[in-house]
């Protein structure tokens, strides 16, 4: 389980802060599903960063009782003057992976070749999307955070990104945000309504959905 209890997020703009989570609460049980709705700006993306502990609320608490991923494609955290392959050994080390494994795994799903043993900060964007979403995946975890930012690059990748995410780990809990309607519905069990600042929780895909088209 993982326990999302009375979260606020607050960000400075200017001389100002301006509030985007205003008390959020949201359970992600294993097998959970959830696809999470709101328009631009309602602090989606927010709050997927707050779930994997990229950022850190202004405050509530955030309880995993179960191995959570950071936000899939997230490239935050590379380090641009080590090569890809030294990235993915540093990841491998982190989370105690063999890493030989996780090499192969990297080559084989980001098909970058020789640019691996290139510095990402050399990177074209396109290419540190494909390292930052082989290294999300080469880790298992029992649930799994998605922003639909990261459904980018050629048809061949995105077959290969929806392959390893709902086949492969269809049994996994997962937690996602997207404007898709019809993603939604294909991917999802459950629905959660993000709007100013508040999360509402619906056990049935279509009524989330319905109330996501009035707002």
């Amino acid at each position: 389980m993982i326990s999302c209890i009375n979260l606020k997020k607050n960000y400075r703009v200017g001389h100002t802060e301006k509030r985007v989570l205003k008390g959020v609460n949201l359970s992600i049980a294993p097998g959970d599903r959830i696809g999470l709705l709101g328009r631009n700006g309602a602090g989606k993306s927010t709050m997927i960063k707050l779930i994997g502990g990229v950022e850190m609320p202004t405050s509530g608490k955030v309880h995993r009782e179960m191995t959570c991923s950071w936000p899939l494609g997230f490239n935050g955290g590379f380090q641009g003057s080590l090569t890809g392959y030294d990235n993915a050994r540093f990841i491998a080390r982190i989370y105690g992976k063999d890493y030989s494994e996780m090499r192969q795994f990297v080559e084989d799903f980001t098909e970058l070749g020789r640019q691996l043993r290139m510095p990402v900060k050399t990177y074209s964007s396109g290419m540190r999307a494909r390292l930052a979403f082989a290294l999300s995946l080469a880790i298992e975890f029992d649930c799994y955070l998605i922003d639909e930012v990261i459904l980018v690059g050629d048809k061949n990748f995105q077959e290969k990104c929806h392959y390893e995410l709902f086949e492969r780990r269809k049994d996994r809990a997962i937690l996602l945000a997207s404007h898709s309607m019809d993603s939604i519905k294909e991917f999802c069990n459950k629905s959660a309504v993000l709007q100013d600042g508040l999360l509402t929780e619906y056990d049935n895909v279509d009524e989330g959905l319905a109330i996501y088209q009035t707002l």
